[in-house]
């Protein structure tokens, strides 16, 4: 196969992976990354430089195509390497997927349902709102939380005034809760042709706002699953998508789908992918950014993922011992510890989905259950 290079924005544990996952196939990688402990430094070409520095954006360019490892890259860097390399995400799916508003907004003229809301821009927003989204509900800052940071649960128009004050008054998405069943993923590639492949649909359980554990297949009818699908179709084809995004949804009891956040990259849900016998996601999204072939990346086999969180001092769980337990896969992220930081995941994999959930349990025994 003809040698080529992939450049990714951010140089996480997320890039890490994808440029792993490149390298049998003949892929470089090169990771714009300012941290110069970053985890993807381990295996790729690190430039050590702001995402905005000219030098660091004129290597990209260089490459065959450039992709995104997080949402929270500067919109100088993308606009920088426009029209002078493919940028898988592009731009202007990144606008829309790094803001709230705009994402829901896109989201709903894609043909997609999403769980009732407002957006708090001003004080003149905050009077009725509660009420329009249910009642109670979750008040999100538009850009830069993540995994539960910046945002607050609100029940009361006073108490929808006092977080607001305490996220500093910046524009915001007010929520509505839903009475959802569970929380299911699935990630999606679109090829520059148009091509499509779909990822498992996955499971997932938050405890703090932060996933703690991902199972496939889903306890969702197979009806679920196409109907996820479809929707993911809809917003790809909808949002001209060239690359790999995934798509967070809240399943509801008559078997609805919301679609609640959407990534544009790999994600947390999907790193099971990497033991379940398949494709994983993370050569398929490299796949995608440089117009390789493309098939659907679905485990073979059920399998689970857990994350492994930082700990407090001296409480570190003896993660020597995962290693002789059977079906589990541990991956680090080459990261300094800090209590609640990802700093790896633990993949087992068994033959039914109750094995397969049983022995995540007794992973969560060992490492600890935060």
């Amino acid at each position: 196969m003809k040698a080529r290079t992939l450049g990714i924005l951010g140089g996480g544990q997320l890039a890490q992976m994808i440029a792993a996952a490149a390298l049998p196939l003949g892929i470089r990688t090169v990771v714009l990354e300012p941290d110069p402990q970053a985890p993807a430094r381990w295996n790729a070409e690190q430039l050590p430089l702001p995402y905005t520095d000219p030098a660091g954006l004129e290597r990209l360019a260089a490459c065959d195509a450039v992709t995104l490892e997080f949402e929270n890259v500067p919109t100088e860097a993308t606009e920088a390497l426009e029209g002078r390399v493919p940028l898988r995400p592009s731009p202007a799916v990144l606008h829309r997927s790094k803001h709230r508003a705009r994402e829901k907004a896109a989201l709903v003229q894609a043909g997609a349902s999403v769980a009732p809301y407002r957006v708090i821009e001003q004080a003149e927003d905050l009077p009725g709102a509660l009420s329009a989204v249910g009642g109670q509900g979750l008040l999100k800052t538009s850009e830069l939380g993540y995994d539960g940071k910046g945002q607050q649960t609100v029940t009361d128009e006073a108490g929808l005034r006092a977080a607001w004050e305490r996220l500093e008054r910046v524009p915001c998405v007010l929520e509505g809760l839903v009475p959802f069943v569970r929380e299911v993923s699935l990630g999606v590639a679109r090829g520059p042709g148009g091509e499509l492949a779909y990822g498992p649909l996955v499971e997932n359980l938050h405890r703090g706002g932060i996933l703690r554990r991902s199972v496939y297949p889903a306890a969702s009818p197979d009806a679920t699953a196409q109907a996820a699908r479809r929707i993911a179709r809809q917003v790809v084809e909808g949002w001209d998508v060239t690359g790999l995004i995934t798509l967070e949804f809240f399943e509801l009891e008559s078997g609805e789908l919301l679609v609640n956040e959407v990534a544009p990259r790999v994600h947390n849900s999907g790193h099971l992918t990497q033991d379940g016998g398949g494709l994983t996601q993370f050569e398929v999204a490299a796949r995608a950014a440089l117009g390789l072939p493309l098939r659907d990346f679905e485990p073979l086999l059920p399998c689970a993922m857990v994350n492994l969180l930082g700990w407090p001092d001296g409480e570190e769980p003896d993660l020597e011992a995962l290693l002789h337990l059977p079906g589990v896969h541990l991956h680090l992220y080459h990261k300094q510890n800090r209590v609640g930081r990802k700093l790896g995941h633990v993949n087992v994999v068994g033959h039914s989905r109750e094995e397969v959930l049983a022995r995540a349990a007794e992973v969560e025994q060992l490492i600890g259950r935060p």
